[in-house]
């Protein structure tokens, strides 16, 4: 646009501050800012930066146990980082103006670029400069050949090397260009970047994701169905009715430990042996689960992401009744050795509610201080070698008598009461499989009776993963062409001289940065060639 064509409006947007625009340059100016590159970069910095409290933060709709545990860890941060909804970092609404201020300035920013990319592509390549010999690479020749017959030529042999050849009728020159797919690379991996976007809120719109921690046995089944889950993370637009009526139970599960080195007692390789039916009245199959190789039902993909132990505890009360039975399921603490922890709850024992937390040792050691002392108790592996469950015990309310929910892992010692010994220590049950230990003041007794296994299967259903796919290997196609793919552009210019003879000129613009020297002259030097290989020479012979 000239300066003759230029509008006031426009030059009064280009100097003046927004504050000196009246409200529909103010909007241009806005949407200009926004959909520029500069701010489409500046937001995916931001959407990075935005991700990093959802890695280093438990969040709820991925491991709601880890946040309680994050809460009864943190009471003072807590309450602040709800008010940041850092819990639900990707679900909260400033991750989420984020992503849609990033779409609109990445529609905003291509679009128009795709318009000048379709203009560029049926323009014509630009003229030969005046002056050929000043261009970075160029060179020259002499031929009887007449002007014409050399540019026709020309145009076949540089076609040949796929360029676009513009032959002007009546002109002396000849004008090449190659690489537009460069442009086209860089365009594709912009547009691949927004259809990634769409594909992750797609999954995030219309899937939903799900946790389960399942005991190990045929006894201790799963239906995908929305009771089943202990915790359940839908999309705002989740239709229930897409779940698949598939079923599962582990019937076994297999792990390896490793027993020598810096990682010694971590678990290497497990892997959970899965019973499935993808319909109710379906047959049975079987499927090895292991980590990074998922079970894939329909859309739906069961993954394995953890494991623990689940000692068989049996509470008997003052009356000898069993009054709870059954595996009771210990979250590790320390992921090496899978020292656990846990509670146990019985709240209908007589004559008043028992409830039992501690720590399970799956290979228990005492150590020694450099004083030759014991120190606290610890797990020396995670395989269950030596296994021990230590338990304190509490008495009267444990929080379950109103009938609300509570957590199954989180003992509600408000209103309990921490039984002691007569020294006024707290009384503690160091129970091995097999071992049971008789409660004073008539309260009954509590056994240890072995051990299971539990596993942590997550459940996922993301309708737009393979958009996001798609839209990742075409990036990823789009970055290899604006990196690889070299613009540029040739002319040849013929033209007769005083003495009867033809001055071929041939220059060469590569308009790449950091191009190679030596491969623009072996290209400009080979269309040389190729020009002069039928060309007679001064004698009438071909050379």
């Amino acid at each position: 646009m000239t300066d003759l064509q230029q509008r006031p409006s426009d030059e009064r947007q280009a100097t003046a501050l927004p504050a000196d625009l009246n409200a529909r340059e103010l909007a241009r100016w806005s949407w200009r800012q926004l959909t520029s590159m500069r701010t489409a970069l500046v937001l995916l910095l931001l959407l990075a930066l935005a991700s990093i409290p959802g890695s280093v933060i438990p969040q709820e709709d991925i491991d709601s146990l880890a946040v309680s545990q994050w809460r009864d860890n943190h009471p003072r941060l807590a309450p602040i980082w709800d008010r940041l909804d850092l819990f639900a970092v990707y679900s909260s609404v400033w991750f989420s103006a984020i992503y849609l201020l990033l779409m609109i300035s990445l529609v905003g920013c291509i679009i128009p670029r795709l318009f000048v990319y379709a203009r560029a592509l049926r323009a014509r390549p630009p003229r030969a400069p005046r002056n050929l010999s000043r261009m970075p690479e160029s060179t020259s020749y002499t031929t009887d050949e007449d002007p014409d017959v050399v540019l026709d030529r020309a145009a076949v042999v540089i076609r040949k090397r796929r360029f676009r050849v513009d032959r002007p009728a009546g002109g002396d020159s000849v004008a090449a260009e190659r690489g537009h797919l460069r442009e086209a690379g860089n365009l594709l991996f912009h547009l691949a970047v927004i259809v990634v976007l769409v594909g992750v809120a797609i999954g995030s719109l219309f899937g939903y994701k799900g946790g389960v921690i399942l005991l190990n046995g045929k006894d201790y089944g799963f239906t995908n169905n929305l009771t089943s889950y202990d915790d359940f993370a839908p999309g705002s637009l989740f239709d229930p009715s897409v779940m698949e009526p598939f079923s599962f139970s582990i019937t076994d599960f297999d792990v390896e430990w490793m027993t020598e080195g810096r990682r010694r007692g971590q678990a290497r390789n497990f892997v959970a042996h899965l019973d499935y039916r993808t319909q109710p009245d379906a047959p049975t199959q079987q499927y090895d689960l292991k980590v990074n190789h998922p079970l894939s039902i329909g859309g739906t993909d069961v993954f394995l992401i953890g494991h623990g132990y689940a000692p068989v505890i049996t509470i008997r009360d003052g009356d000898g009744n069993v009054t709870k039975t059954g595996p009771a399921t210990f979250l590790p603490i320390n992921p090496q050795t899978f020292e656990s922890f846990g509670v146990v709850k019985a709240p209908f024992a007589e004559p008043t509610q028992i409830g039992l937390e501690g720590t399970f040792y799956p290979t228990f050691q005492l150590g020694r201080d450099e004083d030759g002392s014991l120190s606290m108790p610890s797990s020396a592996f995670g395989d269950a070698v030596d296994p021990l469950v230590s338990l304190f015990v509490y008495t009267g309310d444990i929080g379950v008598s109103d009938g609300s929910a509570s957590s199954v892992y989180v003992l509600d010692k408000a209103n309990a009461t921490q039984l002691r010994k007569a020294d006024g220590q707290p009384f503690r049950m160091d129970l091995r499989p097999g071992e049971t230990v008789t409660l004073p003041d008539g309260l009954g007794s509590v056994t240890f009776d072995g051990l299971q296994r539990w596993n942590k299967i997550q459940i996922s259903r993301t309708p737009g993963k393979f958009i996001a796919l798609g839209g990742m290997v075409a990036a990823l196609l789009g970055l290899l062409a604006s990196l690889f793919v070299r613009p540029r552009r040739l002319w040849v210019r013929a033209r007769r001289q005083d003495d009867g003879t033809t001055l071929v000129e041939v220059a060469r613009l590569d308009r790449s940065s950091g191009g190679d020297p030596e491969t623009g002259r072996d290209e400009l030097t080979g269309i040389v060639a190729a020009l002069k290989k039928t060309a007679p020479d001064r004698d009438g012979a071909e050379s």
